[in-house]
């Protein structure tokens, strides 16, 4: 799964004041326009340029690739349950085959059993899957998740959102969004 981005847009990738992306899945992207509007409002530095440049009759400017905003924005602390970031968790692929087609999520204990709508008993699932395991446990159909539920940091989000890069990646954005990969000698 990729998320298209054009380069023929020149978005910029935004930084948080500690120069870390803001998201990486989505990848944290502003238009050319609001990138120059942030910049003429004074709410980011400009770290990097694209070569095009935007004119009018009395302004010329590069467009900026990256920016950092000029304020720290701190971090959600917990990421929200929602069936994105369900998804995200388990890399949009089904719990039971493997499958990353028609996904949907599945209550491993289901409800009709008691069992509550939580990060701990929810995993993303394809929909033959779910139809298949229907309101039964696991063990009466010997369907099990690869993966054990849990509720994930907004660190592992991240870090799954990372295997998910856009269509396009920018040279100049290249240095803010893979922190842990080795530097070459």
């Amino acid at each position: 799964m990729t998320i298209h981005v054009s380069p023929e847009a020149c978005p910029a990738l935004v930084l948080n004041a500690d120069f870390r992306p803001l998201s990486y899945y989505p990848l944290s992207l502003w238009s050319w326009q609001d990138a120059i509007k942030a910049v003429c409002l004074d709410r980011v530095n400009i770290v990097s340029h694209y070569d095009t440049v935007i004119h009018s009759p009395s302004f010329e400017m590069r467009l900026p690739s990256v920016v950092s905003l000029r304020d720290y924005i701190k971090p959600a602390r917990n990421p929200a349950f929602t069936r994105f970031n369900v998804f995200l968790r388990d890399r949009f692929t089904c719990q039971y085959c493997g499958s990353r087609e028609d996904l949907t999520f599945d209550h491993v204990i289901p409800r009709s059993k008691g069992g509550q709508t939580t990060w701990e008993n929810v995993v993303a699932a394809c929909a033959p899957c779910n139809l298949r395991k229907a309101n039964r446990m696991p063990s009466e159909i010997r369907m099990f998740p690869h993966q054990a539920p849990y509720h994930p940091s907004v660190h592992d989000l991240h870090n799954n959102g990372r295997s998910f890069p856009p269509n396009h990646l920018h040279q100049s954005w290249l240095d803010y969004l893979y922190w842990d990969i080795e530097l070459e000698p």
